[in-house]
């Protein structure tokens, strides 16, 4: 893995009006399967610490206007596509979480595990870790971690034939024809096609400008280890390694240390109002790291602004875009973004597997990961990571290997390597 430059980004070329189309089309598929895919849980953890609506649309209003300014900064300084988001393995602890503790403590636990993100971007210590992950390995747990969502775009025929199968079809016929419009086109399909079926309401929406409620927070070593800890935890292992890696993956050598530090403070400014966590993004981010986003990697930064920008618009809005977004049927969300991911699968399959000497490590770390292994209330990507890096010490880092003979007469033949990975 390469480290990250010591030199200033090098400057994208000039933009051009057609390069706005596709980054922010995967912008938008991108914030469409966040809201649609895993907000559920804000609104689960909520209803448990006893919210009422104004203090769940306040929540609404700070993660998706923090998640959104700090996207936007981020790409625009490492002119890469960073792309931020809440953290989904800790709402998703927050739904029993919240239950032990009042709502002043828990803003206290989300403020210290903010001040520790903050203080591990100024240390550098995030940016070692990562370059110490094998690229192999990366590419491997990337690989393991999307696949369930790739198998999600065939699945939701067994539960809603005519939309999958339309959105499929769709988009291997798109992928015949222009490769670069096969996502523009099946998300378009698939919204008139909902729109035809009226599976989408449009005249129910009324838009509602969320007000953002200011909640002083309270501190206990309850909260702090019960709440804190795991929070700091849960978003370092689940969110934060799997995100970074997705950047390594497409070729995005920006250090991990800002990128830590600035979602740290975005999340500590934004904790008062409900925000739990702010970090880089991982499986919604590589549909905006790929090709999918722009032929040429220097202009895929456009949609990280973009993206920021439609969280910057639902954040203002609160539960009312949040709420449709929701609406849209889980078949729609899981192929859409199946069918989006697909890119980001097959290079990283091609990248692990390149290696004929690691690719036994690497297979371990697909299935690994695929398999979403939760134990003690750790996420499937860090025991993935961990089992991969397990079998790469043991199969290929420093221990005598066995030479095989080959056979009399027979050729040997050199496992070509995958080209690396334009520098960005």
């Amino acid at each position: 893995m390469s480290p990250p430059p010591s030199s200033p980004p090098v400057p994208s070329p000039a933009l051009r009006a057609a390069d706005l189309l596709h980054p922010t089309i995967a912008a938008l598929v991108s914030v469409i399967v966040n809201y649609g895919g895993t907000f559920v849980l804000v609104f689960q953890a909520a209803r448990v610490a006893g919210l009422g609506p104004e203090l769940t649309a306040s929540w609404v209003w700070s993660v998706s206007i923090g998640v959104g300014l700090t996207g936007i900064a981020l790409s625009v300084w490492a002119r890469a596509p960073i792309i931020t988001a809440w953290s989904t393995p800790a709402a998703a602890f927050l739904v029993t979480a919240l239950a032990g503790v009042s709502y002043p403590e828990a803003i206290g636990a989300y403020l210290a595990s903010a001040a520790a993100f903050v203080l591990l971007g100024l240390s550098g210590g995030f940016e070692k870790v990562v370059r110490w992950i094998p690229p192999g390995i990366a590419a491997a747990l990337l690989a393991g971690i999307l696949l369930p969502f790739g198998i999600g775009a065939f699945a939701g025929i067994n539960i809603d034939p005519l939309l999958a199968g339309v959105l499929v079809l769709a988009y291997l016929v798109l992928k015949r024809i222009s490769a670069r419009y096969a996502v523009v086109g099946i998300l378009l399909l698939g919204i008139a096609l909902l729109v035809a079926q009226g599976r989408i309401d449009l005249a129910a929406l009324e838009l509602k400008i969320a007000t953002p409620v200011f909640t002083a927070p309270a501190f206990s070593i309850n909260a702090l280890l019960g709440v804190a800890l795991p929070l700091f935890l849960v978003t370092l292992t689940g969110q934060y390694m799997p995100g970074m890696l997705v950047l390594r993956n497409d070729g995005y050598t920006t250090s991990a240390n800002p990128i830590v530090a600035v979602t740290g403070l975005g999340s500590l400014l934004m904790a008062p109002f409900g925000a739990h966590a702010f970090n880089v993004a991982a499986i919604t981010a590589a549909i905006c790291t790929g090709r999918h986003a722009h032929e040429d990697p220097r202009k895929r930064w456009l949609a990280g602004v973009a993206a920021g920008v439609f969280y910057v618009i639902v954040g203002v809005f609160g539960l009312t875009l949040a709420a449709l977004f929701m609406a849209i049927p889980a078949t729609f969300i899981s192929t859409l973004a199946g069918l989006a991911l697909l890119g980001a699968i097959g290079g990283s399959l091609a990248t692990a597997m390149a290696d004929a000497r690691g690719r036994e490590a690497a297979l371990v770390t697909f299935l690994a990961a695929a398999a979403n292994i939760q134990l003690f209330g750790i996420g499937g990507a860090f025991w993935g990571l961990v089992i991969g890096l397990l079998a790469h010490l043991l199969l290929d880092a420093g221990l005598p290997r066995r030479r095989t003979r080959p056979a009399a007469g027979t050729a040997t033949h050199h496992q070509p390597t995958a080209p690396e990975a334009p520098h960005v």
